[in-house]
């Protein structure tokens, strides 16, 4: 009874309840802001300050004595220099006696900027002002002047932190869309050259931009990123990596269907092969779509140096990616149930190694593998300093002491060692991420099952990702389906010379590259 009577009080307490946003603030009403913007100055100073809040960055100065200019922006987003410069520039047209219908055109062609623009309604002005351009209002115009200045606090162009190379460009993008998109136009000067930009996120008006070589991307993929970012509905985008969830095709899989990217140089690569690139403001990461799986074992190097050198690491990659994934439970599986397999000289040592240890093998692997995790989110979490030192000597001390305490044999140190070292070859992180989940999983069924475990997880996992798709492209190209004109790029980097023609699978009708000895078969659709 008493637990009925304190339900029914806290229902009735939640039903009077006012919310917390309408107790502090009531919301924009949006379809109100579709008014046209008034022509008194002081009506539209007042309405801008309430509708902002009395926000303290929020500047509205008046210009000259007459009082009909003035400039309003959001201090620290725009740039001061060029806010002095408009400043003085704006005297002479304060103490013009000229109409007011008159003054926004005069304004508007002397003004020493390019991007000056009329803006009618008052949800352009507002949205002017949040982008942190300049506004400028005239009294007795209905509307307002809009200057691209913006400015303030940015990070310049760095090299890339998550994606070194020793050979190849070393810049990097920054959180600034607009530097990121003209890194791109420097490395491809083409007419064909498409920006379309839209907002997403209702409180944060996040820019993306989707750029793409027109001719070359096929429209189908076109279509299908452009449905599915329209498509997306959410209150803040703050980093690319929103977008990637709601933009890939299957949200429940340990695989990347998408590439990110901080190189100008990759995406300059991935657009002029009929990719299409997704920039969104606020981040210097970029998504490349469509994506395979093996493109996620490339480098940007493999095309800057020697062909034989590219092929050879290629190897090295694939060979790093099968040990990061299977070693740790061949190892288990092994050691555990099929004995018979091992020379004798080397079973007899492991056995000998095992034999002052307590546990099993499979946990003796999970506590390893687990306390590696740990180091190294340690060391990623530390100071840049004192990280890496934290994470080497914390795997050193740990791996001797636990070997002398008897807990772990030697063996097992090295090949968690050896794996944690092959996972940090494969050049993608999120893909590397994903083979340090799918590796706990194999070595559970290594360490339960044998290798009759092994082989009944690996074929369920090879089937999920021949299903998969990257905006209607399969995931396995060129291996499931079967393409072998893209063999040229794929365990082999051939020369340049010999990569004359783009990959089917993502560009359209304009395949050739270059002039090659196949150009004589290609048909006349494909040399357009």
């Amino acid at each position: 009874m008493v637990h009925l009577i304190k339900r029914m009080i806290s229902s009735k307490s939640k039903k009077n309840a006012t919310p917390i946003r309408e107790q502090n603030a009531p919301e924009l009403n949006k379809d109100s802001l579709q008014r046209e913007l008034g022509a008194s100055l002081s009506d539209n100073i007042r309405f801008l300050q309430e509708t902002l809040g009395q926000s303290s960055d929020y500047v509205c100065r008046k210009i000259g004595e007459e009082d009909n200019l003035a400039v309003a922006y959001l201090q620290g987003m725009a740039d001061q220099k060029l806010l002095a410069v408009l400043m003085k520039e704006m005297l002479p047209f304060a103490r013009a006696s000229e109409m007011a219908t008159h003054l926004p055109h005069r304004i508007a062609e002397q003004l020493p900027f390019g991007n000056v623009e009329q803006e009618g309604t008052e949800q352009e002005v507002l949205k002017c002002i949040l982008n942190g351009k300049v506004v400028l209002l005239v009294d007795g115009m209905n509307g307002a002047l809009s200057v691209a200045i913006q400015g303030g606090a940015q990070r310049a162009v760095e090299e890339p932190t998550s994606q070194t190379v020793i050979r190849g460009p070393k810049e990097g993008f920054t959180e600034n869309i607009g530097t990121n998109i003209a890194l791109v136009r420097r490395k491809v000067k083409s007419l064909d050259m498409r920006v379309k930009t839209q907002t997403i996120g209702r409180l944060t008006q996040t820019e993306v931009s989707t750029v793409y070589l027109e001719g070359i991307a096929k429209p189908e993929v076109l279509e299908e990123v452009t449905a599915r970012l329209g498509a997306i509905d959410i209150d803040s985008v703050l980093e690319s990596g929103y977008l990637e969830e709601f933009l890939q095709n299957r949200r429940y899989t340990p695989f990347p269907t998408m590439m990110n990217t901080e190189r100008p140089d990759a995406v300059a690569a991935s657009i002029l092969e009929g990719g299409v690139a997704i920039f969104v403001d606020g981040t210097p990461f970029v998504l490349l779509a469509p994506a395979t799986f093996f493109k996620f074992l490339f480098s940007s190097e493999d095309y800057y140096q020697s062909f034989d050198i590219s092929t050879f690491l290629r190897f090295v990659r694939f060979f790093s990616f099968l040990v990061a994934t299977f070693l740790p439970s061949l190892f288990i599986a092994i050691t555990t149930f099929h004995q018979e397999m091992l020379p004798t000289t080397l079973l007899i040592s492991l056995t000998a190694q095992r034999e002052g240890t307590p546990l099993p093998a499979l946990i003796e692997a999970l506590l390893m593998e687990l306390t590696f995790e740990i180091i190294r989110e340690a060391g990623v979490r530390m100071p840049r300093a004192i990280g890496p030192a934290i994470s080497i000597v914390g795997a050193l001390v740990l791996g001797q002491a636990a070997v002398q305490a008897g807990l772990v044999s030697a063996a097992m140190v090295i090949v968690v060692s050896f794996t944690a070292i092959s996972n940090f070859v494969i050049p993608a992180i999120n893909l590397a991420a994903a083979i340090r989940l799918l590796r706990f999983v194999f070595m559970i069924l290594g360490g339960t099952l044998g290798l009759f475990g092994i082989l009944a997880g690996a074929i369920p996992v090879l089937v999920h990702m021949i299903a998969l798709r990257s905006f209607g492209v399969p995931y396995m190209t060129p291996l499931a389906p079967f393409d072998s004109s893209a063999f040229r790029d794929f365990l082999i980097r051939a020369p340049w010379s010999r990569m004359n023609r783009r990959p089917v699978t993502t560009a359209t009708h304009n395949l050739k590259r270059q002039p090659g000895k196949e150009s004589s078969g290609l048909k006349e659709e494909e040399r357009s």
